[in-house]
């Protein structure tokens, strides 16, 4: 049986709070928006740090979003920011995506975004989103895909990074190439209504490769993922160096370029 609640392989380093604090529902759940309507109840599986949260709350004023997070402590960096946008109809809570604290039928949508790669059991996931879900709700869902990831110029440290942490997230008891098997997980879930689609993020300009590259320079040898590769014995300190230059040399390239694809499914219940 698969473990139900992975070991979450990032962390909390500010080098991942770089990159989560980014988010927002325009540049991570545009596939979602449309379907917004103002008095909707949302639950925000995954919340982390709440930027995305505060922006969906803000998308439903007459409704409520509801954010949980596995890590208690992140939950009061979100509500530092949801009451620094002054969102009255937000609130937080830590909740374990396979085993909800919430009745059935309680939401209008129920989201996730990078959630689902992190999770011991992904249609188990998927079926207490579908679970706590009204009739006629959405069940969405948004993942990064790591092997379909790529980016010019060529660098052979930055192969060795892929291949490292996708050993690493796996061995933690993810799915790092979840994007692609959402539609898949959703269907094993019992979800029969489900329309996929694929996102990306891409950094090209000067600021873009500065702050991809250094966030990520910094998140592999400082960051919980640093430290798991190692006690896995993954790679050593020297590897991890030497996979941070890389990221580094890579971010000074002006002709640099890196893309993430995403898997998206909006699945009505």
């Amino acid at each position: 049986m698969p473990k139900e609640t992975a070991v979450y392989t990032h962390g909390h380093h500010e080098s991942v709070l770089r990159s989560h604090t980014w988010r927002t529902a325009a540049n991570s759940a545009a596939y979602l928006v449309g379907s917004l309507k103002p008095h909707m109840k949302v639950l925000d599986i995954g919340c982390g740090p709440g930027t995305i949260t505060a922006d969906l709350a803000a998308l439903v004023p007459q409704g409520r979003v509801t954010g949980v997070d596995h890590a208690p402590d992140i939950l009061g960096t979100a509500r530092a920011t949801a009451a620094e946008r002054g969102l009255d109809n937000v609130d937080f809570a830590v909740a374990d995506v396979h085993d909800l604290d919430f009745p059935d039928d309680t939401f209008c949508v129920v989201h996730a975004h990078q959630v689902l790669q992190h999770v011991g059991d992904p249609v188990r996931a998927l079926s207490e989103m579908r679970r706590v879900c009204k009739p006629g709700g959405i069940i969405a869902a948004r993942d990064a895909d790591y092997a379909a990831m790529t980016w010019y110029p060529k660098a052979p440290a930055l192969d060795d990074w892929l291949d490292l942490y996708r050993r690493v997230a796996r061995a933690n008891g993810g799915e790092p190439d979840a994007g692609r098997r959402l539609k898949s997980w959703a269907m094993e879930a019992g979800l029969t209504d489900v329309t996929a689609s694929a996102g990306t993020w891409c950094y090209s300009s000067d600021e873009e490769r500065a702050w991809w590259s250094g966030l990520w320079a910094d998140r592999t040898v400082a960051s919980s993922y640093a430290e798991r590769a190692v006690s896995g014995g993954h790679a050593d300190v020297e590897q991890l160096r030497a996979v941070a230059a890389a990221w580094r040399e890579w971010g000074g390239a002006q002709d640099g370029w890196f893309v993430v694809l995403h898997g998206e499914i909006l699945c009505r219940k």
